[in-house]
C-alpha cells in the first residue's frame, strides 16, 4: 500500500500512500484505527486541544503503536519539538517547516500559491485540502476533482489529498496519496 518515492531525507520505508490525521474528534478510536491501517501507512499527530504534557504522553502512546506497525510518525509542531519527541517528521505551513532538519517535512496547502511556496521551500510532500467537503471546515469551499488535479500538477513533490477523503474519493481524484481524519477512524 506504499508508493515508491525518494525523499531528500533517509526514510526507513517507501513513502506512505495512506495517512491518518489525528484530531480531538477521532482520539477515542485512534489506537484501533492505527492497528487496522496497512503496514507502512503514516500518522500525522496534531492533538492541539491537549495541554503540553498530555499531548506528549498521547503522542508517545500512538507512536509506539504506529512504529510496531511499520508506520511513519509526523508531528504538527516545530522541527525542534519533533526531534525531541522522536517524530519522523513535521507537518505545517511551508514556512513553519524550518529550521531544516534530517526529517520528513509535510507542508499544508489550500491553493496554488501555497503549493508554490512549498516547492520553493523544498517540502518533501504537500497535503492539499480540502479536496472535498469536510466536517473539519463546515461551509468551506472544496477544491473538487478538477481544481485539485490542476493545483496538484504544479507540485514538485507528492501531493497528499486531504478533506472528505475515503478510498472511493481517492480513486475519483486519481491520487495515490491521501489522508483522512474521520474517513480512517
Amino acid at each position: 500500500m506504499a508508493a515508491r518515492y525518494s525523499a531528500p531525507m533517509p526514510l526507513r520505508q517507501p513513502f506512505p500512500n495512506l495517512w491518518l490525521v489525528t484530531d480531538e474528534r477521532n482520539d477515542a478510536g485512534l489506537d484501533a484505527a492505527l492497528r487496522r491501517l496497512p503496514r507502512g501507512s503514516g500518522l500525522i499527530y496534531r492533538h492541539y486541544h491537549l495541554p503540553d504534557a498530555e499531548r506528549l504522553a498521547r503522542f508517545l502512546e500512538l507512536r509506539q503503536i504506529a512504529r510496531a506497525h511499520g508506520m511513519v510518525t509526523i508531528l504538527a509542531d516545530s522541527a525542534l519539538t519533533a526531534a525531541e519527541w522522536g517524530a519522523d517528521g513535521i507537518y505545517g505551513a511551508p514556512r513553519a517547516l524550518y529550521p531544516r532538519r534530517a526529517m520528513l517535512r509535510l507542508a499544508t496547502a489550500h491553493n496554488l500559491r501555497e503549493v508554490g511556496e512549498a516547492n520553493r521551500l523544498e517540502a518533501d510532500a504537500v497535503l492539499l485540502s480540502p479536496a472535498f467537503a469536510t466536517r473539519s471546515h463546515p461551509g468551506a469551499a472544496a477544491l473538487g476533482p478538477l481544481r485539485f488535479r490542476l493545483i496538484a500538477a504544479r507540485s514538485r513533490v507528492p501531493v497528499i489529498a486531504l478533506g472528505g477523503m475515503d478510498p472511493h474519493r481517492a480513486e475519483r481524484l486519481g491520487s495515490p496519496f491521501w489522508a483522512a481524519i474521520d474517513g480512517l477512524s
